[in-house]
C-alpha cells in the first residue's frame, strides 16, 4: 500500500464553545487537506470539551447537528475524520468518536472506561470494532480507554486485526504541573507493547488550553500527542497549552492479512 498521510491536530478547546471550537478545527483540516492528507485525527469531546456542563442542554445525537458539521467539512475537502463528540441518545450522554470519510459516518466508538467523576457526565460504551477505511483497517479507542490496568481494550482491538488504532484524547494535568513531557509514563508503555506485539499504529491525539466547569476544572491540557508505529515512538508533539498545533505523519500502513486467533496467542506475550 502507498503511505498514506495522516494529520494530528492538538485543537485548543473552549468549554461549552461548540461553534468556536468547530470553526477553529475547520482551519486545520483545511490546512491538511491542502496538504494531501487522507486523515485528520482530532481530540476527545471537541464540541464543548471534556466534562462541561453544558452537554446536558446543548448535546446532539450523532448524527444530529454536530457531527453534521463534520461530515459537511469531510465532504467539502475530501478528507477523512475521526474525532470525539459528546453524543446524546435517549436520556444519556455519551463521550463518543466518530470516523468521516467522504462525508459519511462509518463508525462510531463510545468510550468505555469512564474515570469516575465523569459518570456524572457519561453512561459506558459497550461496543469494540475493527472497520474497513481507505487507509486501512481502524479502530477506534478513547484517552483512558488506553490506561494500562484497561489496556484490554487496545489489545482486544489489534487481535481484531487493526492496522491503526486512533484515539482522540484529552489528557490534563494539574495547572502548577511543569513537566515537560507529563503524560508520557501514563500511555507510552501501552502503546509500546501493542504496537511491539501486534506490528500496528497507535496515534493518541490531545487537546490543548485550560478545562472550565465540571469536576475537573482548572486543570490544563498540554498537547505532547503521540504515535507509535511497531514498537516505536515516531512523534512526540510540543507542550503548549495555549495553541493549536498539527503535525503529519507520511505512514507505510501494512495491508497484509493479519495472523489471529490461537496462533497468535501463542506469539504475543499478554501481561495487563
Amino acid at each position: 500500500m502507498p503511505k498514506k498521510k495522516i494529520a494530528l491536530c492538538q485543537l485548543l478547546i473552549e468549554g461549552g464553545e461548540p461553534k468556536r471550537n468547530i470553526e477553529r478545527a475547520e482551519k486545520y483540516i483545511n490546512k491538511a487537506s491542502n496538504e494531501n492528507c487522507d486523515l485528520i485525527v482530532l481530540p476527545e469531546c471537541s464540541d464543548f470539551g471534556w466534562t462541561h456542563p453544558s452537554i446536558f442542554n446543548e448535546a446532539e445525537a450523532i448524527p444530529g447537528k454536530w457531527s453534521n458539521q463534520y461530515c459537511e467539512i469531510s465532504k467539502k475537502l475530501n478528507i477523512s475524520i475521526c474525532v470525539g463528540l459528546t453524543e446524546k441518545f435517549n436520556n444519556s450522554f455519551f463521550n463518543s468518536a466518530i470516523y468521516i470519510e467522504s462525508g459519511k459516518i462509518i463508525n462510531k466508538h463510545r468510550k468505555i472506561n469512564i474515570l469516575k467523576d465523569a459518570k456524572k457526565f457519561y453512561s459506558c460504551g459497550n461496543k469494540l470494532e475493527v472497520f474497513d477505511t481507505n487507509i486501512g483497517k481502524c479502530a477506534i479507542s478513547i484517552c483512558s480507554d488506553n490506561y494500562k490496568k484497561s489496556s484490554i481494550i487496545p489489545h482486544s482491538l489489534s487481535r481484531m486485526q487493526a492496522d491503526i488504532i486512533l484515539s482522540p484524547s484529552s489528557w490534563t494535568i494539574e495547572s502548577e504541573n511543569i513537566e515537560n513531557s507529563p503524560y508520557e509514563y501514563k500511555w507510552a508503555e501501552t502503546m509500546e507493547k501493542i504496537t511491539s506485539s501486534y506490528k500496528n499504529i497507535f496515534i493518541s491525539v490531545t487537546s490543548v488550553g485550560y478545562i472550565v466547569g465540571g469536576p475537573f476544572e482548572g486543570r490544563k491540557m498540554v498537547g505532547c500527542s503521540l504515535a507509535f508505529q511497531n514498537g516505536k515512538k515516531i512523534i512526540t508533539m510540543r507542550n503548549n497549552e495555549i495553541s493549536t498545533e498539527m503535525k503529519i505523519l507520511s505512514l507505510e500502513i501494512n495491508d497484509k492479512e493479519r495472523n489471529y486467533g490461537t496462533e497468535l496467542s501463542e506469539e504475543i506475550s499478554l501481561n495487563i
